[in-house]
């Protein structure tokens, strides 16, 4: 999922552009490993409200910025409340990041 590459410069992708949703269900009724998103919080938060992901995974980084962080997701409009996370896995690693893995309950 892309809105800057040009497919011509990776001709050994797919890259798709609009019907995000549609494309994710597609791919996801396929037999198959499962699709993984790092990072891309507008797209992240478009597949969230679609029902389309099933757990969120965050690594917690002890770093002090000295002022606010930035949301993970833009919440206008907001999500629909019915969504919620529930912790499922942590590991804390000996350089101190935590993964922690949530399972995404919908209604």
């Amino acid at each position: 999922m892309s809105r800057t590459l040009e497919p011509a410069s990776f001709p050994e992708v797919t890259i798709i552009r609009d019907e995000v949703e549609h494309a994710i269900a597609d791919l996801r009724r396929e037999p198959g490993k499962d699709i993984w998103l790092c990072g891309g919080g507008i797209l992240f938060r478009t597949l969230l409200a679609a029902g389309l992901v099933d757990t969120v995974e965050l690594g917690v980084s002890p770093l002090l910025l000295g002022r606010p962080g930035r949301p993970m997701i833009d919440c206008d409009p907001p999500l629909p409340k019915s969504a919620r996370l529930e912790l499922a896995r942590h590991t804390a690693l000996p350089t101190g990041l935590l993964i922690l893995e949530y399972a995404v309950r919908q209604p």
